[in-house]
């Protein structure tokens, strides 16, 4: 059975699905949408029309060659192997599906209503320091949204007391902005704990939408429910599966 979680405030067909209901085996097991692993591509191609089938099964699938960068772009009718390498991706189009995958990094969805516009992006820290959020939302308001109208989510991903990072990386961030230490927790010497969840909301915040909203669910340590880039690396698995996030106007 497909799990399939929800954001109190978008209206829009819409899901972050977890790894569950699908037809893949071993340590993809079992709803892995990733067509970048090693896995079954038949299995993949079939998650993935289960995955789409149980958010908006009368649309179309869009995904990126997501490559942790800012740039995000407007959905087009290109094929799986045609993907272009981008992390945010838009549209006013009934009829598609806009798709984000992620193993801990933070998928966000996003809606106007008002506008018939929506949203996704895949905000690893890379992606979220670097502007991906922003730069989704100026391309939503380039078909019409307004910040004023547009509603977000931050799905599941890795949670502040799963991720340590080293004192470089922290330093990354309060170089940018010495706010942002509060989304940090020291550990042990030259380590911290980052909150991905809470700067992804901060960054909405500051771009002045109308509502944002966090699930709270941390993906490393829940095997029977994520995949988990991270948990896999300390496992010393040879590869890993990847859950989907979508969603899509109503026709």
């Amino acid at each position: 059975m497909i799990t399939r979680l929800t954001a109190r405030s978008i209206r829009s067909p819409h899901g972050f699905l977890g790894r569950t209901g699908g037809v893949s085996e071993g340590i993809f097991a079992s709803l892995n949408v990733g067509l970048g692993s090693s896995d079954d591509p038949a299995h993949v191609r079939e998650n993935r029309l289960c995955a789409l089938n149980a958010v908006a099964p009368a649309a179309r699938l869009v995904t990126l060659h997501q490559v942790h960068s800012a740039r995000a772009v407007e959905a087009g009718d290109w094929a799986d192997d045609a993907r272009p390498e981008a992390d945010g991706l838009v549209t006013d189009r009934p009829g598609l599906a806009l798709g984000i995958l992620t193993a801990d990094c933070a998928p966000l969805l996003f809606e106007d209503t008002e506008a018939g516009v929506i949203g996704a992006c895949h905000a690893g820290w890379k992606g979220a320091l670097g502007g991906v959020i922003g730069a989704t939302i100026g391309l939503m308001e380039r078909l019409g949204a307004r910040p004023g109208r547009i509603a977000a989510a931050v799905g599941p991903c890795i949670g502040r007391r799963s991720y340590e990072v080293d004192d470089g990386f922290r330093s990354r961030f309060e170089a940018a902005d010495p706010e942002n230490g509060l989304f940090f927790t020291d550990a042990r010497p030259g380590h911290a704990l980052f909150d991905l969840e809470g700067y992804c909301i901060r960054r909405l915040a500051e771009s002045g939408i109308h509502a944002a909203e966090g699930l709270g669910a941390d993906t490393r340590p829940d095997d029977g429910r994520f995949f988990s880039y991270r948990r896999k690396t300390l496992a010393g698995e040879p590869d890993y599966g990847r859950q989907l996030s979508l969603i899509a106007l109503r026709g």
